[in-house]
């Protein structure tokens, strides 16, 4: 070959065509033209004159060339380029078709892969082990399993699986489809196998969580003489992590320096990740601070660690510290702060980083801005995040929950309906999390038939059968009146054996003054050997309470720490003190109170100062309301119950100052209301509301069941009203109550002798107690009430808590 081919190959400088007259030449040494390809294959204009002197010197027939001209177009990310290329070949064989499939992979368009392997196949093209790697590779990627197993029978048939490379590729197909028994028959079925092999099996056993199964292979793999590679040692690092195995991790570590990867960024980026999972974030901050190179996956996994152990004010430190560096932060370190605010209800930070997100244009990442709703929910600002939601472009299963839950967590229950309403019209299907939300607010709102058809909704998506999605519609139906659907649900699930599903039937049982059903739900328990937690005994001792069983509650309060090695916290304290209090025992809870071992929170002194009220004791209830506003003076319920306590014992001048002190505070008495679900809709009344459309004939209505009541002996107890008026006003105002209006509304507007279902934000008074008693007789209906500590059945002139509440 003359010696100025040779030259052109090295001048640097397509030019040299210029000087190229004998074209036969090149059709006699079209080698020429693959040397040129590899020289100048790194801009496109090089290529496409090269590739148009290959045509105009007839030489694309040449498979060789064609193939480099794939590879060529390929590498600099102009697919289409190759794809024509590929398309104008009238002959393809194998090696042509590889080149083009590991183009498509190298450019991620992995759809057209499948579609080249088919038309292979169809072909009679030989598919050979570069083939299945690159096949498999978009099969991977796409998630493909169909095609991706067909490919794996192929190479098993054709014997190509023992190749390392054909076999680490579908090793790792078969992880990642989680088909991990067939990647071990493959694993175990090579005659050889490197590190990557090692690898993908490993990472296998951390994708299913098996753990123990993993460090297993490693010790195989080290014992095989195979050295480990940093990705093996992430693969072990995130098993430790995410199982609690410090000291695992900690042998990790060692191996991580005897390997001499102590200067990999990769390796001491899962260190930090590791130490962080198991909550030992002084050595995550030790290896962190050790590197001598950080990439912004480490910053950022430092930050995410500290705010996943509450460290929230070190992550924003670190913060600030990775800006002072000008590396600059992406959309994952905002996403850990703005969790961090979320957990701490840190609104200030919380705009910071909303007003950061908009000066770097970022108001378009949905998962951004999914954490904002989540974050200004948390925060009790639920008009800002209602403001983020309705402003962003995309939203996604995820953002939907998030608004959904915040408007559920935030009092906002109807609201939160009607989200779900126009996420049903927009197509997006619920998840889990989105359906169990709507379900707290049904209990909140105490509405059955949403409720009932949220069930529905769980059932069909295959979601109802979770231990914890089943908790969650026991405390449904029990929080609508229905404890026969709530117990029915928890005997069909008590074969799941869970601890969560136990409590919310007790908790149910106790909300209905059923005490002694929620203790046989505990000896199950017992029987059953499956352990009670703190909430089983807060939620016992809440049954006990509200059912009055005094001894029955002692005996649980003590064997707590005793029999289950379970130290009493403020809520237990809070339970037995109200258990005692309520049933008159005020010295005794007064002389536990003083035992507590800790400062008592407002919760246990909350429960006395009740217990007071209830049995008129002023002395000691005056002096617990003192203790309680110099813990708490911004707390309006101990000025009311205070308040309540002066009115019943006609301290009007008392009452006046206290009234006095909450306006100089800025403090206002949460308004009584109540709520009834007729229709699909849920109505809610106020005291003397009289804004109802049907106000008349409610008061009407209101007025013949007064003087039917009187004529069947009923006399107001006017010292319900808490207020300096006439006898005359205290009876006008009581037959303004909120559950009054809700009944006399149920009664118009429901058909004769069906269930009347109230729910009451405060707790009833003795008075619409008592008259609640009467209008169930007179009306031969049942009535349900809800009212803030639990259920009253009122049938035939009886109320199932005994007067006891």
């Amino acid at each position: 070959m003359p010696l100025s081919y040779f030259n052109i190959a090295k001048s640097r400088t397509l030019c040299t065509y210029r000087h190229i007259h004998n074209a036969s030449l090149f059709n006699q040494h079209p080698s020429i033209f693959s040397s040129l390809l590899r020289e100048f294959s790194n801009t496109l204009i090089h290529v496409k004159s090269i590739h148009a002197q290959i045509i105009r010197n007839s030489a694309s027939t040449q498979h060789f060339l064609a193939t480099k001209l794939i590879k060529a177009y390929s590498d600099l990310g102009f697919f289409n380029s190759a794809y024509k290329v590929f398309d104008q070949c009238p002959h393809r064989e194998t090696t042509l078709c590889n080149a083009m499939m590991n183009g498509f992979v190298k450019n991620r368009e992995y759809k057209e892969v499948p579609k080249l392997f088919k038309m292979m196949g169809s072909s009679d093209i030989e598919i050979n082990s570069y083939t299945c790697v690159f096949a498999l590779k978009a099969c991977t990627a796409l998630l493909d399993n169909e095609i991706g197993m067909e490919i794996v029978r192929l190479a098993v048939r054709k014997g190509l699986h023992v190749n390392g490379h054909v076999g680490s590729s579908m090793i790792n197909f078969l992880v990642k489809s989680g088909n991990l028994d067939e990647a071990r028959m493959v694993f175990d079925g090579m005659p050889e196998r490197d590190v990557v092999c090692w690898n993908s099996i490993i990472g296998g056993y951390v994708q299913e969580r098996l753990f123990k199964k993993a460090i297993q292979m490693f010790v195989e793999m080290i014992g095989c003489g195979i050295r480990p590679s940093p990705v093996t040692m992430a693969s072990l690092l995130k098993a430790c992590g995410e199982s609690g195995l410090k000291k695992h991790g900690m042998c990790v570590h060692a191996f991580v320096l005897a390997l001499s990867m102590g200067h990999d960024v990769f390796v001491l980026t899962s260190l930090v990740d590791m130490y962080c999972n198991v909550g030992d974030t002084d050595s995550a901050f030790l290896v962190f601070n050790s590197m001598c190179n950080r990439s912004l996956i480490s910053w950022n996994a430092m930050i995410s660690g500290c705010v996943q152990n509450g460290m929230v004010p070190e992550s924003f430190a670190l913060f600030q510290r990775l800006v002072q560096s000008g590396e600059g932060f992406d959309s994952g370190t905002l996403v850990s702060l703005i969790r961090g605010c979320s957990q701490t209800s840190d609104l200030e930070n919380g705009k910071m980083l909303h007003a950061c997100i908009i000066r770097k244009g970022l108001e378009s990442n949905v998962v951004l801005s999914t954490a904002i709703v989540d974050m200004y929910s948390k925060c009790g600002a639920i008009k800002q995040a209602t403001n983020v939601f309705r402003t962003m472009d995309k939203r996604n299963v995820v953002t939907w929950t998030a608004m959904l839950v915040g408007l559920s967590q935030n009092g906002y229950a109807e609201d939160a309906l009607k989200l779900f309403g126009q996420m049903q019209e927009e197509s997006v299907a619920a998840n889990s999390v989105t359906l169990v939300s709507l379900v707290h607010c049904c209990a909140y709102l105490g509405s059955l038939k949403k409720g009932r058809s949220v069930h529905a909704h769980l059932i069909r998506h295959g979601y109802a059968f979770d231990a914890v999605n089943m908790s969650a519609l026991i405390d449904m139906y029990a929080k609508c009146g229905k404890i026969y659907y709530a117990e029915k649900l928890f005997y069909n699930g008590f074969h799941l054996k869970d601890v969560i599903l136990c409590n919310s039937m007790i908790m149910g049982y106790g909300m209905h003054g059923q005490g002694h059903q929620a203790l046989g739900v505990y000896d199950r328990m017992i029987n059953e050997r499956l352990k009670p937690n703190q909430t089983t005994f807060v939620s016992l001792l809440t049954a006990c309470s509200h059912s009055g069983l005094v001894e029955e509650g002692r005996t649980l309060f003590h064997c707590m720490e005793r029999d289950h090695n379970i130290k009493p916290s403020d809520k237990h304290y809070a339970c037995f003190v109200d258990l005692l209090s309520r049933a008159g025992c005020l010295e005794e809870a007064d002389a536990l109170v003083k035992q507590i071992p800790i400062e008592p929170n407002t919760d246990v002194l909350e429960a006395l100062l009740n217990g007071c009220r209830i049995h008129k004791n002023i002395n000691m209830g005056i002096q617990i309301a003192d203790r309680l506003i110099s813990l708490d003076y911004l707390n309006t319920g101990i000025y009311v119950m205070l308040s309540n306590i002066y009115s019943e014992a006609r301290k009007w001048e008392s009452v006046n100052y206290i009234r006095g002190l909450m306006r100089i505070r800025g403090l206002k008495k949460t308004p009584a209301f109540s709520s009834i679900e007729v229709g699909n809709q849920v109505y809610t009344f106020f005291a003397g509301d009289d804004s109802h459309p049907g106000w008349v004939d409610i008061k009407q209505l209101l007025e013949n069941l007064r003087l039917e009541v009187e004529a069947s002996g009923y006399v107001a107890n006017t010292s319900c009203v808490l207020r300096d008026v006439n006898e005359s006003m205290k009876v006008q105002l009581l037959w303004g109550h909120s559950e009054r209006l809700a009944i006399a509304f149920g009664l118009l507007t429901t058909p004769y002798g069906s269930l009347i279902q109230i729910t009451k934000n405060l707790r009833v008074c003795v008075d619409c107690h008592t008259v609640t008693k009467y209008i169930s007789k007179i009306v031969k209906r049942e009535i349900i009430v809800r009212d803030a500590n639990r259920f009253h059945h009122f049938v035939n002139g009886e109320c199932s808590c005994n007067d006891y509440w």
